[in-house]
C-alpha cells in the first residue's frame, strides 16, 4: 500500500539535485494571496465489489459491481480544486472528487440481501431486472506549507480533513425478508419499489501528504503529490491513497492547462445491522474497493 508513496519520495531526490543547480535561472512565480480554480476529469479503471449475505443459507459471498451488476469499468470522472496561496509559503485548499456510476441489469444471476438506512432489509432474487447506483463523493479541506523553497522548486507537506459520502441504491422488484425471524414470512413476497437507498457519511478525519513543484522550463511546471487518509465511523472503516503527477503549461498570466497521471485507490468496509426482537442482527458485510489508474486533464484559472 505504501509502495507508491516510497516511489514518490525516491523521485523527489533527483528533483532536489536538479533544483540546486545555480546555473538554472528559471523562477517559480511566487505570488502571495493567489486564488487558483482547477476543474477537470480523469479517466478511471475501477474494480468494486461488496460482500453480501445469501438470504437462503446466511452465508456471505462477493457481489461484483462490474461483472454482476454491469457498472462500467472505465469512464471519465470529474474533480474540482480550489487553492488560496498566501504569505509565500502557505496554502489553503478545498477539493472534491465524484465517483458516480449507474447501470441496469436485465436479469440478476445471484440472489443477495441488503439493508437500507432505515434498517429495512431487502431480498433481491435472481432473474429480476435491477438498476444499481453506486456513488462516492470525497470532500477534502486542508492546509499546505512549503518547508523547502529554491529558485525554481518547492517542497511541502499538507494536513487536512476528509469526508466521504457513500450511496448505494437499487431499483427493481425487491422483497422484504429476514430469515429465522418474524420477518421470514415476507421472504416470498416481492414488491415493486421505486428506489431503495442506503447511504453513509464518514466523520471528518485527518490526512497527511507531501507535494512538490518544479519549474523545468519557462511556463512549464511539474507538480506531484502523495496523500493518504483513513476513515472510520460506527461500522464504517476504510482508507484512500491518492498519488498524482502532472505537467502544467501556462497559456498566459491567468490560464493554464494541466495533464498527467493519477493513481487513486479507495477501500471501504462497513457492516449493516438491524434491530430485530431487541437484538442487533448482522445482515450484510460490504467491501467497496476502487482502484483508479489513468490519465487526467484540467483547466486552471488563477488571479
Amino acid at each position: 500500500m505504501f509502495k507508491p508513496l516510497l516511489t514518490f519520495l525516491l523521485l523527489s531526490i533527483p528533483t532536489l539535485s536538479w533544483a540546486t543547480d545555480d546555473k538554472v535561472t528559471n523562477q517559480i512565480p511566487v505570488i502571495p494571496d493567489t486564488y487558483i480554480f482547477n476543474i477537470g476529469a480523469f479517466h478511471a479503471n475501477s474494480d468494486s465489489y461488496m460482500v453480501v449475505t445469501n438470504p437462503k443459507n446466511g452465508g456471505n459471498f462477493p457481489l461484483d459491481f462490474e461483472s454482476d451488476l454491469n457498472l462500467k469499468e472505465t469512464q471519465f470522472l470529474p474533480f474540482f480544486e480550489f487553492v488560496y496561496a498566501f504569505n509565500q509559503r502557505h496554502n489553503f485548499y478545498v477539493d472534491w472528487k465524484s465517483l458516480h456510476r449507474t447501470a441496469k441489469s436485465p436479469a440478476i444471476e445471484k440472489e443477495f440481501q441488503f439493508t437500507d438506512k432505515d434498517n429495512n432489509t431487502y431480498n433481491v432474487e435472481a432473474g429480476i431486472s435491477l438498476k444499481t447506483t453506486l456513488d462516492v463523493d470525497i470532500l477534502r479541506l486542508g492546509y499546505g506549507y512549503d518547508f523547502l523553497q529554491g529558485s525554481h522548486y518547492a517542497l511541502g507537506f499538507s494536513v487536512g480533513l476528509h469526508t466521504m459520502l457513500i450511496e448505494t441504491a437499487f431499483e427493481g422488484t425487491i422483497g422484504l425478508c429476514v430469515p429465522n425471524t418474524e420477518l421470514a414470512q415476507y421472504c416470498d413476497t416481492l414488491i415493486e419499489t421505486p428506489r431503495v437507498v442506503d447511504s453513509s457519511v464518514t466523520a471528518p478525519l485527518p490526512d497527511f501528504g507531501l507535494y512538490g513543484v518544479y519549474l523545468f522550463f519557462p511556463n512549464w511546471i511539474f507538480k506531484a503529490h502523495a496523500q493518504y487518509f483513513a476513515v472510520k465511523l460506527d461500522n464504517v472503516k476504510g482508507s484512500l491513497i491518492d498519488i498524482k503527477a502532472v505537467v502544467e503549461a501556462k497559456l498566459n498570466e491567468n490560464w493554464s492547462l494541466t495533464a498527467g497521471f493519477n493513481f487513486y485507490e479507495v477501500d471501504v468496509d462497513y457492516q449493516q445491522t438491524m434491530l430485530v426482537l431487541e437484538q442487533q442482527i448482522n445482515v450484510a458485510d460490504y467491501n467497496i474497493n476502487y482502484s483508479f489508474t489513468g490519465p487526467m486533464v484540467s483547466v486552471q484559472y488563477q488571479f
